[in-house]
């Protein structure tokens, strides 16, 4: 959550409200704003001291977005990935940078990664700026264990920066021959460093403890830990249960349909090994707080619908008629309720593929009805970027990215407000292609 780019099965925390402050006045900030790459010029990243912000690459105190899958001409290389870098008004349109396998990558047996994708972020080394976790397809004959594939890009004064290092996974937490993949951040053992955990194989977990040194490696490690009937580690940790500790999402593989049966695995003192709460088969989870005197919601997307379950273990209340969507949530009015989006789809509610519907949290809970309903000016496909605070005014906002056919796409920045809770027009617009106008190079 991304953020971090958020991977569509993402567990996003927190919540998003909606509001009209001041509605007979016109609010300058929200004016659209074109990030023409070939028209905008090129600034410097804002430099920062340091901040225990969430996304927060430079240490400003303002989160920044990643945006994987660039579009781009034909279909050859990884594009690389793309940062747009905030301030304390919101996303720069010109502090954007491109990371690349060539640029930034460590090197496997002399040969650069042909994959290079943004899979999570997080304060790995402890010294106020995040760093991002980077996806490679590093080269392997097929003999023992694989390499690691993993690889970190260290946050700094100037941003990402520099040659990414790589994971070391120690051989003891290691099992078998898969890759150690799917990481997740999260502080799981309450110690307040940022720690990983991995796949390890079939359902078994890698859990490694931060903080991490400069060279990837973790503070400590242990064998693999155990997530029974549950193989895929997914989305982003969160303390569901208010104990101190963060909390993680195991999946089960999907079925042809995309469902999986899902559990929650509890964080403690020596990190996450008590599988929890179990949820009904979905293909996406997102938490939030939906109603006043809870304290963690789960909404659980599915072929059938969406199914909501408020105080996490409780049981299930009620369900949404929206298939095959994805769900994601965050406080968009700012009034400490999580509100929940849906984006894809198209059956049930009226909801298209290119539509993203919000249902405000409210103390009884979700209404079965969207209170806001954003429609892209660009048509096709629209997907959840991301759900964050990007202005500073305590009211997360919206990013949305439509994908308009081969090689074009539109990111918009919608942002929270009082009231109607997001804003119907965006305030700011881009697409991924004007990445590529900077150069094979951080």
């Amino acid at each position: 959550m991304g953020t971090a780019a958020a991977v569509s099965c993402a567990l996003l925390l927190a919540g998003c409200g909606g509001g009209n402050d001041g509605a007979d006045r016109p609010d300058t900030r929200h004016r659209p704003v074109s990030m023409a790459g070939k028209g905008a010029a090129q600034q410097p990243v804002p430099q920062g001291k340091g901040s225990k912000a969430d996304d927060d690459f430079n240490g400003d105190g303002a989160p920044d977005l990643v945006l994987d899958d660039l579009v781009h001409s034909g279909h050859g290389d990884d594009a690389g990935i793309g940062v747009v870098y905030g301030s304390r008004s919101g996303l720069r349109p010109g502090a954007r940078q491109l990371l690349s396998a060539r640029a930034n990558g460590a090197r496997t047996k002399g040969e650069l990664p042909a994959a290079f994708e943004s899979e999570a972020s997080c304060d790995l080394d402890k010294d106020g700026f995040t760093d991002l976790l980077v996806s490679t397809d590093p080269p392997y004959d097929g003999l023992g264990q694989p390499p690691v594939p993993l690889q970190i890009i260290f946050g700094s004064t100037q941003g990402l920066k520099g040659k990414a290092v790589k994971v070391k996974v120690p051989a003891q937490s290691r099992i078998g021959n898969d890759w150690s993949d799917q990481p997740v951040c999260g502080d799981f053992d309450g110690d307040g460093a940022s720690d990983l955990v991995l796949h390890a194989s079939g359902a078994r977990l890698t859990f490694l403890r931060g903080p991490f040194k400069r060279t990837g490696a973790p503070r400590a490690a242990g064998k693999p830990l155990a997530a029974p009937g549950n193989d895929l580690v997914t989305g982003r940790a969160t303390d569901v249960d208010r104990d101190g500790y963060d909390d993680l999402l195991v999946r089960k593989a999907a079925n042809a349909s995309g469902a999986a049966a899902g559990a929650l695995v509890l964080g403690g003192p020596k990190g996450p090994a008590e599988t929890g709460v179990l949820f009904p088969s979905g293909t996406d989870t997102a938490f939030g707080r939906f109603g006043k005197g809870r304290a963690t919601d789960a909404a659980v997307a599915g072929p059938a619908g969406v199914a909501l379950r408020y105080d996490v273990p409780g049981t299930l209340r009620s369900t949404l008629e929206a298939k095959n969507v994805a769900v994601d949530a965050g406080d968009l009015d700012g009034d400490g309720l999580s509100e929940l989006v849906l984006s894809g789809g198209g059956s049930g509610s009226g909801g298209g593929a290119g539509e993203v519907r919000v249902f405000r949290g409210r103390a009884t809970g979700l209404g079965t009805n969207a209170t806001a309903l954003v429609t892209p000016s660009a048509k096709g496909t629209t997907q959840v970027l991301a759900i964050a605070d990007f202005d500073g005014d305590k009211r997360a906002d919206l990013v949305l990215r439509t994908y308009r056919g081969d090689g074009e796409d539109t990111v918009g920045v919608y942002p929270g407000v009082k009231g109607d809770l997001v804003a119907r027009k965006p305030r700011l617009t881009f697409s991924t292609q004007e990445f590529l106008a900077l150069g094979d190079g951080a």
